[in-house]
């Protein structure tokens, strides 16, 4: 009797089988309808690959001319700021230049004739007249 079971449970397997084989054999022959499909209009992947490179592209030109307008724009910061830095320097030299000056006799002296109206004593001053 055992045997007996066993076959049958043998038999009901099988006699599944067969059903699940009808499963495997309707999902195999949607895939190959899907395939077909696919397989029927090849232009349609082309066209969604054209459509990403050329999406790329304008993201790549428009990022290409951002980046050339910050370079344009760093570069006249770059020029005026070397024209300030020549500036300064030569307002640099000039107060050296005035700072050696300032430490001479004859600033001295014609400091002390504008501010203080000192003379030597042998020097006459000739003024202007005084309008009443």
């Amino acid at each position: 009797m055992a045997r007996t079971s066993r076959y049958e449970s043998i038999e009901s397997r099988t006699e599944s089988s067969h059903g699940a084989s009808e499963k495997v054999r309707s999902i195999k022959s949607a895939r190959e309808g899907r395939a077909r499909r696919a397989s029927r209009n090849p232009k349609k992947g082309w066209i969604i690959i054209l459509l990403a490179m050329v999406a790329v592209i304008v993201f790549c030109a428009v990022r290409t001319k951002n980046l050339k307008e910050k370079s344009d724009d760093m570069q006249l910061i770059e020029h005026q700021l070397e024209t300030q830095i020549t500036e300064e320097e030569r307002r640099s030299e000039e107060l050296k230049n005035q700072e050696n000056y300032m430490q001479t006799n004859r600033y001295v002296e014609e400091e002390a004739r504008k501010k203080l109206s000192l003379v030597y004593p042998d020097e006459i001053v000739i003024r202007p007249a005084e309008e009443k």
